[in-house]
């Protein structure tokens, strides 16, 4: 595992759409503000300084796709998570990359 894949939480390439398919949470961990100027549509925007106070809220049967401006702070999210007991939990990236991807 190379360096940038231990510290961005890569592994083996999943299809996103299909986790979305399959009812997905979609967890956007930027700010309010961020938010704002425009997400992914159904995402919920719970900001990686608030997560650890929202964890309880979320269902761990789901799989789960976080993701924020640059995939740094989903990243931290997806660790944060996993170390919570969330068994299917994927790091979705840069917003602007993920909405491409999802769009494409």
């Amino acid at each position: 595992m190379g360096i940038f894949s231990a510290l961005f939480g890569a592994g083996p390439k999943v299809d996103l759409k299909e986790v979305v398919a399959r009812g997905a949470i979609i967890i956007d961990v930027r700010t309010p503000q961020e938010f704002a100027t425009g997400n992914i549509k159904g995402s919920i925007n719970i900001p990686i300084t608030v997560l650890p106070h929202k964890v309880a809220g979320l269902d761990k049967d789901k799989p789960i796709i976080v993701y924020c401006a640059s995939g740094a702070r989903s990243a931290s999210a997806k660790t944060f998570l996993k170390h919570q007991g969330f068994t299917e939990v994927h790091n979705g990236g840069g917003f602007r990359g993920f909405y491409r991807h999802l769009n494409e």
